[in-house]
C-alpha cells in the first residue's frame, strides 16, 4: 500500500542546523543501497527540491499544507511514493516553525503529524556539549503527537566532544542515529534568493550530492535509519494518491477529440520554480505540454496556444533575456492575440517593459527593478478580475518569495487582492494574461488548470 510506504522526516531546531546536507544526502545514500527513494520537501520551497530529484533520479515533489491544505498532504505524498521503497520528507526552518500567526500550520511538525511519520531531528551541536540534551528533550516533549525518533548530531569537534553529546543525550532517551563532524561546507552556494538552482550548475550540483552522501554515509547508521523509517505505519486515513484527472462525465470520443491544444512552459536556467503537479495537470487537462528555453530558443514552439512562464532568476539573466529579442517578440505577438498566458513572479518581470533597465517582452506596461528589501511569506488572496485561471471571486493561498519590485504593482485590472492583515491589490488582467507575483499550487484548486487549457481551445 501506498500509505504505509516507509517514511522519514528530517528536522531540526532551527533554520542552518544541517537539514538539507543530511536530507539530500541520506537520499543519495539510500539509492546507492538499491532503495527506490521518494523525495518531498515541506513548504514552498523551488530548489532544494531540485537537489533531490538529482539525489533520487525522481521528481522532488512539496507538501505544503498552506498552500494546498492539510486534507491534501496524504493524497500528495502517496502521489510522489508511489512505486518507491522508502520515502524521505527535507522540512523547513525548526521543526516548530509554521505559517506565521498561524500555529503549527505548514510547520514541519504538522506535516510529520499528518503523515504519522517518524522525525530525525539534525541538532547543531558545534558550540554545546550538555546542554544538547535540554534542547533535544524540548523538541521532543513539546508536542506528544511528533514523534522524535532519532537524533543526528551535526558539526561535532572530536571524539571527546561526542562522547560528552552522548552521555548527556542518553538520560533523555533518544537514539543518536548519525555524528557529522565539522568539514568544509559542501559546495552549494547561495544568493539572494537561496541556493542555486542546480539547472543552473548541474556538474557542480552533481559533485554536491555525492559528497553528501558520503558524508551522511560515513557518519549516519543507515540501517537504523531505515529501520526507523519502516516503523511508520498507514498514513492516517489510508491516503487514496492525488491525481490530477478532475471527474468528466463526456464521452470518450468527445474527451478525444477536444485534446491537443500546446502549452508552452519557460524552462532552462532562468525559470527554475514549477510544481510538477502544475505539467501534471494541465496534461490531465487535455494539453500537450512543451518546454522551452528563453535564453536559448528564438521562437515559441510550434503550435503554441497558451503560454506558462513560472518562477526563477531573471533578475539574474536580464541581459542573456534581452538579447534574444526574436522570443521577446515572440511572446508579446501571443499575448497580443489574446491566447492565455500565465505568469507568476519571474514570469511577470519578462512580462514587464523592462528590467533592470534591459528591455523584455513588453507585454505589461510596466517597470520592473532589484530591490533591498525582501518580500518573503504566505498570502491569502482571492481573484479580484476574472482571468484564464480563476472567475473573480476565487479565494486561493499563495506565497510571495523575491528581491524585486514591479512599477506600478497593480494594473487596471487586477489579479489578487490580498486578505488580512495585508490588504493590497497585485498584479495585471489583460486579455488573455494574468501575471502575478503570488506563486500557487494549483493541486489546491485544479480547476485553474482547467480553465486554463479550456481557454487555450476556445482562443
Amino acid at each position: 500500500m501506498v500509505s504505509a510506504v516507509p517514511r522519514l522526516v528530517i528536522a531540526a531546531p532551527a533554520s542552518g542546523s544541517g537539514k538539507t546536507t543530511v536530507a539530500t544526502g541520506l537520499m543519495a545514500a539510500f539509492a546507492a543501497r538499491g532503495l527506490v527513494v521518494s523525495p518531498h520537501k515541506v513548504g514552498p520551497d523551488y530548489i532544494d527540491p531540485g537537489y533531490h530529484a538529482l539525489a533520487t533520479g525522481r521528481v522532488g515533489r512539496n507538501l505544503d499544507a498552506y498552500l494546498c491544505g492539510a486534507e491534501l498532504i496524504g493524497p500528495l505524498f502517496a502521489h510522489g511514493a508511489r512505486g518507491c521503497d522508502i520515502a524521505v520528507v527535507e522540512g523547513v526552518m525548526g521543526l516548530y516553525d509554521g505559517a506565521a500567526g498561524l500555529g503549527e500550520l505548514a510547520s514541519t511538525a504538522h506535516v510529520a503529524k499528518l503523515l504519522r511519520a517518524p522525525v530525525v531531528l539534525v541538532v547543531d551541536a558545534s558550540s554545546q556539549s550538555r546542554s544538547v540534551a535540554a534542547l533535544v528533550h524540548g523538541f521532543v516533549s513539546w508536542d506528544p503527537e511528533v514523534w522524535v525518533g532519532g537524533v543526528i548530531l551535526n558539526k561535532v569537534a572530536s571524539d571527546r566532544h561526542e562522547e560528552l553529546l552522548r552521555e548527556a543525550l542518553e538520560q533523555v532517551g533518544v537514539p543518536v542515529l548519525g555524528v557529522l563532524r565539522r568539514v568544509p561546507q559542501v559546495d552549494t552556494p547561495s544568493r539572494h534568493l537561496g541556493l542555486v538552482p542546480v539547472a543552473e550548475r548541474q556538474g557542480e550540483a552533481l559533485e554536491a550530492v555525492s559528497a553528501m552522501a558520503a558524508q551522511v554515509s560515513r557518519g549516519c547508521d543507515l540501517g537504523a535509519l531505515e529501520a526507523l523509517a519502516r516503523a511508520a505505519g498507514d498514513v492516517p486515513g489510508g491516503s487514496a494518491p492525488w491525481t490530477p484527472e478532475l471527474p468528466t462525465h463526456d464521452h470518450p470520443s468527445r474527451l478525444a477529440e477536444k485534446r491537443g491544444p500546446t502549452v508552452a512552459v519557460a524552462g532552462g536556467e532562468a525559470f527554475t520554480f514549477s510544481y510538477a503537479e502544475h505539467a501534471e495537470l494541465l496534461t490531465a487537462a487535455g494539453a500537450e505540454v512543451v518546454t522551452f528555453d528563453p535564453l536559448r530558443d528564438e521562437q515559441l514552439p510550434d503550435g503554441t496556444q497558451g503560454l506558462v512562464i513560472g518562477g526563477g532568476f531573471p533578475e539574474v539573466y536580464a541581459a542573456q533575456l534581452s538579447a534574444n529579442e526574436p522570443l521577446r517578440k515572440a511572446v508579446a505577438a501571443l499575448a497580443e492575440t489574446g491566447a492565455p498566458v500565465a505568469a507568476e513572479c519571474a514570469g511577470l518581470l519578462y512580462l514587464c517593459r523592462e528590467l533592470d533597465g534591459q528591455p523584455m517582452c513588453g507585454v505589461l506596461d510596466a517597470v520592473g527593478r532589484m530591490s533591498e528589501r525582501l518580500t518573503l511569506g504566505y498570502r491569502d488572496a482571492v481573484a479580484v478580475s476574472d482571468s484564464v485561471l480563476a472567475a473573480a471571486g476565487t479565494r486561493m493561498r499563495g506565497h510571495e518569495f523575491h528581491r524585486t519590485v514591479v512599477e506600478p504593482g497593480a494594473g487596471a485590472a487586477p489579479a489578487w487582492g490580498m486578505r488580512a492583515p495585508d490588504r493590497r491589490v497585485e498584479g495585471f488582467v489583460e486579455k488573455g494574461v494574468h501575471a502575478s507575483y503570488l506563486h500557487t499550487h494549483w493541486a489546491a484548486e485544479p480547476g485553474v488548470a482547467h480553465r486554463f487549457v479550456e481557454r487555450c481551445r476556445t482562443s
